[in-house]
C-alpha cells in the first residue's frame, strides 16, 4: 500500500496543496504518473508543458472533477479523495475557479453571476450581497458593470467577471484554467497584473494553467512541468530556476522557446 503522506510534514511546509504520487487516466489511457510536487501557500503555481500533456486533466483532478486512478491530492493535510462529502464541500467552498471562457450565465448580469455563490452559500441579505457585488467587481475593474449581460462585454471583461465571481466567498485557493486564452496580448497583460495584484494584496494561493510563457515569467513563483512522452513530471520549481538550471533539455527548450538555458531576455530576474 502507497505510505499516505503526514499532514503534520505537510503542514510545517506552509503547502496549501500537496500532490503525491497521482497517477491520471482516462480509462486505460494514461496520462500521468508519479505526480508529486506541494504548491505553497501564497504561490501562483503554473502547471505548464507542451500541448497534449494533461495540464487541464490535472487541474480537473485538482479540484475533484476527475478522480484519481492512483495517488493522493491533499489540502492542507486532508486528502480530498477519502474526505467525506459534507468534507469535501467544505474544502470547495474555500476555492474559487475561473475557465477560458469565463463560463458565465448569459441569462444573468454579472452582477447576477457574481452573487450566485453568496446567496447559494451564505445567508447574507440580498443588500448585503449587492454591496459585496460592487465590492468584487471593483476589485477586477469592472465597477459600474453590474447591469450589463456577459453577450454586451469584451471577452477580456468577461474573464474579469469570471474572476470576480470565483473570488465571491473570498477563496483561500484560486484556479485558472488558461486565462489568457483568446486575449489579444495587451489584453493578457493586464490580465496577469490583475491575478499578481490579487495575489500580493490578497494572500490568495493560485493554481494556473498556461502554455504562455510571458505569463509564466512574470506571474509564476513556483510550478511544475509535465512531459506528454514520458507522461510524467519532468522537473518542479520557480519557472526561472527551471529554465537556467533544470537537469532535463526538454524543460530548458520550452521556457526558452528552443535557445537552451539561455534566459529570455527581459522576462527572467525582474
Amino acid at each position: 500500500m502507497m505510505e499516505q503522506p503526514d499532514p503534520e510534514a505537510i503542514a510545517e511546509t506552509g503547502a496549501a496543496i500537496a500532490v503525491d504520487q497521482l497517477t491520471m487516466k482516462y480509462g486505460s489511457n494514461l496520462i500521468q504518473e508519479n505526480l508529486t510536487f506541494q504548491v505553497q501557500k501564497g504561490d501562483v503555481f503554473v502547471i505548464m508543458g507542451g500541448s497534449g500533456c494533461g495540464k487541464s486533466t490535472l487541474l480537473k483532478h485538482m479540484i475533484g472533477l476527475y478522480q484519481p486512478a492512483a495517488g493522493t491530492i491533499s489540502y492542507e493535510g486532508k486528502d480530498y479523495f477519502s474526505a467525506t462529502d459534507a468534507q469535501q464541500l467544505e474544502m470547495r467552498k474555500r476555492w474559487g475557479v475561473t475557465y477560458q471562457s469565463g463560463a458565465l450565465f448569459s441569462a444573468m448580469t454579472l452582477a447576477e453571476n457574481v452573487g450566485l455563490p453568496l446567496s447559494q452559500y451564505t445567508r447574507m441579505k440580498s443588500s448585503e450581497i449587492d454591496d459585496l457585488v460592487r465590492y468584487k467587481l471593483a476589485l477586477v475593474g469592472l465597477s459600474g458593470y453590474e447591469s450589463y449581460y456577459p453577450s454586451e462585454i469584451s471577452g477580456g471583461m468577461a474573464k474579469r467577471a469570471g474572476l470576480a465571481r470565483a473570488m465571491a466567498l473570498d477563496p483561500d485557493v484560486l484556479f485558472f484554467d488558461e486565462p489568457s486564452a483568446g486575449l489579444d496580448p495587451l489584453s493578457a497583460k493586464r490580465l496577469d497584473d490583475l491575478i499578481l495584484q490579487l495575489s500580493h494584496s490578497l494572500g490568495v494561493t493560485i493554481v494556473i494553467v498556461t502554455h504562455e510563457l510571458e505569463s509564466i515569467f512574470a506571474i509564476g513563483s513556483n510550478g511544475v512541468f509535465l512531459d506528454a512522452q514520458t507522461k510524467t513530471q519532468l522537473d518542479t520549481g520557480a519557472p526561472s530556476y527551471m529554465l537556467n538550471h533544470s537537469s532535463q533539455p526538454l524543460v530548458r527548450d520550452f521556457l526558452s522557446r528552443g535557445q537552451g538555458h539561455q534566459p529570455i531576455s527581459g522576462e527572467v530576474g525582474q
